[in-house]
């Protein structure tokens, strides 16, 4: 895999997981909610309007064009192992911010994460 390649994954990995963790922080901002036939339009428009989600679907959308650019380019047998990478970002980056859990089992299983992306990379 060349240079280009691996930035085009790896930017479309850092996009997804930054995606993930900004429509947390919009649903952190908004709190719980249900969907209920009465409350559908309001609860949507806060959703599709609140700045962190926004963003979150931005870097989805940004992260889809990448994403097609590396499979371009990428066998996907390789690529969409990738984005396992996503999981080991926003573990480490949700207990940062968020103050979720890191406990040595979910530790664990990053590391195994880690080391079968390297092996399928080799590969």
């Amino acid at each position: 895999m060349n240079a280009i390649s691996f930035s085009l994954i790896l930017t479309g990995v850092l996009l997804n997981a930054a995606a993930q963790l900004l429509l947390k922080a919009g649903t952190n901002a908004i709190g719980h909610f249900e969907f209920h036939v009465g409350n559908i339009f309001p609860i949507g428009m806060k959703l599709a309007l609140q700045p962190y989600i926004m963003g979150g679907m931005t870097c989805y959308v940004v992260s889809l064009v990448v994403w097609i650019m590396a499979l371009s380019r990428v066998p996907v047998s390789i690529a969409y192992p990738m984005l396992s990478i996503g999981y080991v970002i926003n573990a480490f980056v949700a207990w940062q911010w968020f103050g979720e859990a890191l406990a040595a089992q979910k530790l664990l299983g990053i590391g195994f994460i880690v080391i079968g992306v390297i092996l399928v990379t080799r590969s």
